[in-house]
């Protein structure tokens, strides 16, 4: 009789990503740090030097190609680029110092984080005979997708995955009518945990965004929104985060003539930002479609707004209205339109919102709690071991 099949309890699960540790990045540390009871290790870019998980860590960048890959570079890099849709398809001695970690490290399966980031990996999952996981998020499934050289890397991938998860089903169908489809793919969202992020004592009027301020945001849509739908009240706004439009946003804010009703405390903390929501009647986000094709997967600062017992006013674009019930949990608008998005603002001043705030509330324990969504992963990669 051989031996039982390798399952989460015999090794280690690796996280493949970009960088890290990257702080706004918390659904990938949350993989790190609690998937297989964390036990993870990390394949990345480049690492900050910060890893509360104490996990192994390898850093591509820090990895010295030998002599003779410094001869067959010339080469080798144009053919990755070709074949693979990437010159950072690892080869050589760096491929080999991988492999050597997973090996070591004693891994079982790879997880790549982002669709863009898994197209590094399939002939090296392949040498090693690890199944090979990717999760897309948005940009991956979205303006991604408009590079010719991503499309012939995911030609080349997708046949070779294991499986694919998706925050969304919008992210998944834009995948599929490019052509990219998986028999075993899943939504599964980001998510929230649930018992962090909680509804605290509602401030009357209270409004609050959350995220870059970018154009996939759209924040002086919000803004202008904002300013029309609360005319004669005293309702305030805090917008959180930072940006290329913070600037910008600062301005428009005093010539709507509400720089006294809006704050702008830039990037903050993650503990700050729940306790922001905590205290929140309303979220707002009006997220679009930007001019290089750029979508939301579904956004993790709805998620948490939900948990905290926030009714949200948002757009219908990418898997918001997954999550968002018209009506029930807040209100969705079409992208662009202000005047709507102002009117829904206007409506909320009107509305029950302490029971749809706890509707959303519900909806977000039964849904997109952290904790199901992670056992509901793992038990997909489990099924591959």
């Amino acid at each position: 009789m051989g031996a039982a099949p390798p399952s989460p309890a015999t090794g280690r699960i690796c996280i493949a990503t970009r960088d890290y540790l990257r702080p706004g990045e918390t659904f990938v540390n949350r993989h790190v740090a609690h998937m297989w009871g964390g036990r993870t290790a990390v394949l990345c870019d480049r690492f900050s030097g910060e890893n509360p998980a104490g996990v192994p860590v390898l850093a591509r960048r820090g990895l010295a190609p030998s002599f003779a890959d410094r001869l067959a570079a010339p080469v080798m890099a144009p053919a990755m680029r070709m074949g693979h849709g990437s010159s950072r398809v690892p080869w050589g001695a760096r491929a080999r110092a991988i492999e050597a970690f997973l090996r070591d490290a004693g891994c079982r399966a790879i997880l790549a984080e982002f669709g863009t980031t898994a197209m590094l990996y399939p002939s090296l999952a392949a040498r090693t005979g690890l199944p090979l996981f990717t999760y897309f998020r948005g940009t991956d499934a979205s303006a991604a997708l408009r590079d010719p050289r991503v499309r012939r890397g995911y030609g080349r991938l997708f046949p070779r995955l294991a499986g694919v998860f998706a925050v969304s089903q919008a992210l998944l169908d834009a995948l599929a009518a490019a052509g990219f489809a998986h028999d075993n793919a899943h939504v599964i969202p980001s998510g929230v945990d649930t018992r962090r992020f909680a509804p605290g004592a509602k401030r009357p009027g209270s409004f609050l965004a959350v995220g870059r301020f970018v154009d996939k945001k759209a924040p002086l849509v919000t803004l202008d929104a904002f300013a029309q739908g609360t005319r004669g009240t005293n309702a305030r706004l805090t917008f959180i985060g930072d940006g290329p439009l913070l600037a910008p946003a600062r301005t428009r804010a005093t010539a709507l003539g509400i720089a006294d009703r809006v704050s702008f405390p830039g990037a903050l903390p993650h503990d700050a930002v729940r306790d922001a929501l905590a205290g929140a009647e309303v979220f707002v986000q009006h997220s679009v479609t930007d001019a290089a094709g750029n979508t939301e997967g579904l956004p993790t600062s709805i998620q948490e707004a939900m948990a905290s017992g926030c009714v949200t006013v948002s757009t219908r674009h990418a898997g918001i209205p997954e999550a968002i019930e018209h009506g029930a949990t807040g209100w969705l608008v079409a992208e662009q339109d202000g005047a709507a998005m102002a009117a829904r603002i206007r409506e909320a001043s009107h509305a029950d919102l302490a029971a749809m705030g706890a509707r959303a509330r519900a909806v977000a324990c039964a849904r997109f709690d952290n904790d199901r969504l992670l056992a509901a992963c793992e038990a997909v990669i489990a099924r591959a071991l």
